[in-house]
């Protein structure tokens, strides 16, 4: 097969983005294949949303050279809060408090704003001379040969690659094609999403109030801001979110509560339905997923993202030690390791997220008093409190080399 590129990329999202910046540091040829006329918008203004980026996914931010782009904006997320209640009742007396200086890398993580993530993936892959970016076309066709992948894009060009990688999210038409199936459910939840402005500082400090409709998030920007993920049944939700912003606020006071002042919205409104997709597989022949292609989670945890850079991670460290030893780097055996490494990992997220939702968003009294005795326990014990943290700051586990700050 006479190849154009060696790595192609369907999906010009954060995940395909930060993939491409990584596999170029192999001397790799990689096109990304994106529907939307930009892949990334380099302009855009403030919406609202935002992602909690773990410790070590910072790391990997760092480690392809963005993070001096993303620092003075990135919120470091000093100490996590988890309460269980009802709203206008006020929180729990039982609950979990993470502090990050009970562990020594430092910040559980930084919370980034999508507008300023997106800009500096767009610079950097518009800047690096081995990517090359085909966008306002959508894939039609993918044939896998066993030497290579032919992909046929609707504005009739054809691609000819070592590798495909699916980074084209939870409705993955690189994953349709392969063959590659997928379970999930609904969860008759749905995520209302802005951010607030409010008058008290909030310290460095996320919050997640358990209720019985879904969990609310509150999560700790630049200034006097936090990002809300705030999830009720879709019903409810969209009432909420036909209401003016006046009435919403309202709606969203006695939810959030007055421990930091006086709150005023600080960007759009948006909502988005809540679901668990896993699918049966990472790879077939020529082909792999990343993200959200593979596996979407439910927000509790603010993880999605995370794990997407995970996969990302493994994936660039298999390529990377593949094409070292003289291997084709998309054989069946390479891509085989890539996925025993990541598959259990990201079966565990979805299982957890889906536990804990099932169990937080209820009103059984029974469920209820287990669950804050749980907490509450948690909080008491030092070392299993601190293993928690571990956790959500993405230190354990098999950590690829960019996870740990070290090169490809």
């Amino acid at each position: 097969m006479d190849f154009n590129t060696d790595i192609a990329i369907v999906g010009g999202g954060l995940n395909g983005a930060a993939l491409a910046l990584g596999l170029a540091q192999l001397g790799l040829r990689i096109t990304i294949i994106d529907a939307s006329p930009q892949a990334v918008a380099r302009d855009a203004g403030f919406d609202g949303r935002s992602y909690a980026i773990a410790l070590t996914s910072g790391r990997l931010l760092q480690g392809l050279g963005l993070w001096d782009a993303l620092e003075a904006d990135a919120q470091p997320m000093l100490d996590i809060k988890v309460t269980d209640g009802r709203a206008g009742d006020g929180p729990s007396p039982f609950f979990m408090h993470f502090d990050h200086t009970e562990i020594d890398e430092g910040p559980l993580g930084h919370l980034i704003e999508d507008r300023h993530l997106r800009a500096a993936l767009a610079h950097a892959v518009a800047d690096n001379p081995q990517i090359s970016l085909h966008s306002g076309a959508r894939v039609t066709g993918q044939v896998s040969g066993a030497d290579g992948v032919t992909l046929h894009l609707d504005d009739g060009a054809t691609l000819r690659a070592r590798l495909c990688v699916g980074a084209d999210g939870r409705g993955s038409g690189v994953a349709q094609r392969a063959g590659i199936r997928r379970i999930g459910w609904r969860y008759g939840q749905t995520a209302l999403v802005c951010a607030i402005a409010h008058e008290l500082p909030h310290e460095g400090v996320a919050h997640q109030f358990f209720m019985p409709p879904g969990p609310l998030a509150i999560l700790p920007l630049t200034g006097n801001r936090s990002s809300i993920v705030w999830s009720e049944t879709d019903a409810q939700a969209a009432a909420i979110n036909a209401l003016d912003d006046d009435a919403y606020l309202d709606v969203l006071r006695p939810r959030f509560g007055d421990f930091l002042g006086e709150i005023s919205l600080a960007g759009a409104r948006y909502t988005y339905p809540l679901s668990l997709s896993l699918t049966h597989s990472m790879i077939a022949p020529r082909v792999a997923l990343v993200g959200d292609a593979a596996h979407g989670v439910h927000p509790i945890a603010g993880q999605g993202l995370n794990a997407g850079l995970r996969d990302i991670a493994a994936l660039c460290e298999v390529i990377a030690d593949a094409t070292r030893r003289g291997e084709d780097f998309a054989a069946p055996q390479v891509l085989e390791r890539y996925q025993d490494w990541r598959r259990f990992d990201n079966a565990t997220l979805a299982l957890a997220t889906d536990t804990f939702n099932r169990m937080f968003s209820n009103d059984n009294p029974l469920i209820r008093a287990a669950r804050d005795i749980g907490m509450g326990a948690i909080n008491a014990l030092p070392g299993l409190r601190r293993g928690f943290m571990r956790e959500a700051a993405g230190l354990t586990g098999e950590l690829p080399r960019l996870l740990r700050g070290q090169p490809l």
